[in-house]
């Protein structure tokens, strides 16, 4: 999926360990196959070179499902949770140290908002040229509690899912000692600033400091404001555990994207959560 993801597993036998890998492959790549924006032969990409046109996709009940979802997260982030905002890539290049045109940036949140989408089954389409989705921010989660769970029903008892730092967990230990997850200091990101054991459930962090533009001595994150397009300043990361790791996820995005918010939104939503703000100071709720 485009970044590092590894199992640990404990199994009963090299035949049972090569029977879950090839059944957790398959998995992941039927859900790369059909959502990723990079492949062009999948459904997501599909959907994006017919925006503004006539034709219409049918969604499968888990597709429908995801862009439901989808639909609940924008909903309840007040239109932060945006699977259209992706397309602010176009003007965004964290790579050349420089903003964005005003007119090109103002051009391209024209095409971000789901409030313009009318989410049906059979017929799904995106209603104008130039819109674009992005699931980016879900399905890797998802594709984490999916093949947890589908590693528990194969007879697996004990293991973690780790996608890219998007975790679910199969089981603990054998011991039923926690997985100890490691959360990256903002400010030294191979060193660990915190650790959160895991029994169960799923784990999602979000952070500002692993791409952004460095301008007279302010930095603006990767992390965008949809209706702005313009980057959003509050904590420099957030960890949230959660029942699931896509819960989990969307939490953490959300409350980066809530800016001074953030604190205030974590405890509304009454999660467990470890936040950071921007001089390492650490906020945890458990």
């Amino acid at each position: 999926m485009g970044s590092p993801c590894a199992l640990s597993l404990y199994c009963e036998s090299k035949l049972q360990f090569e029977d879950l890998i090839a059944k957790s492959l398959e998995l992941v790549n039927r859900l790369e196959d059909t959502y990723s924006r990079f492949k062009p032969e999948s459904l997501l990409s599909k959907v994006n070179s017919a925006a503004g046109s006539d034709a219409t996709f049918p969604l499968d009940d888990e597709c429908w499902q995801l862009f439901n979802y989808a639909d609940s997260a924008y909903k309840i982030s007040d239109g932060l949770f945006d699977v259209t905002s992706g397309v602010l890539r176009q003007v965004w290049d964290f790579k050349s140290n420089k903003l964005p045109p005003i007119d090109k940036l103002e051009a391209v949140v024209a095409l971000v908002g789901w409030h313009k989408i009318k989410l049906q089954q059979d017929s799904f389409s995106l209603p104008h040229e130039g819109m674009e989705l992005d699931l980016g921010g879900i399905v890797k989660e998802y594709a984490a509690d999916l093949l947890a769970s589908t590693l528990r029903l194969s007879g697996c008892e004990f293991g973690l899912v780790d996608m890219a730092g998007d975790i679910a967990v199969v089981g603990p230990h054998p011991d039923h000692s926690p997985w100890n997850i490691a959360i990256s200091n903002p400010a030294a990101t191979t060193k660990a600033i915190a650790t959160i054991p895991l029994m169960s459930g799923g784990l999602a962090s979000s952070g500002d400091y692993e791409r952004f533009i460095m301008l007279d001595g302010e930095r603006h994150s990767h992390i965008l404001n949809p209706k702005t397009g313009m980057p959003v300043k509050g904590l420099a990361g957030v960890s949230v555990w959660a029942p699931k790791c896509v819960i989990a996820g969307t939490i953490a995005t959300v409350a980066m994207l809530k800016g001074d918010l953030a604190k205030a939104w974590l405890i509304d939503v009454d999660c467990n959560y470890l936040a950071i703000d921007q001089n390492g100071q650490l906020d945890m709720k458990n």
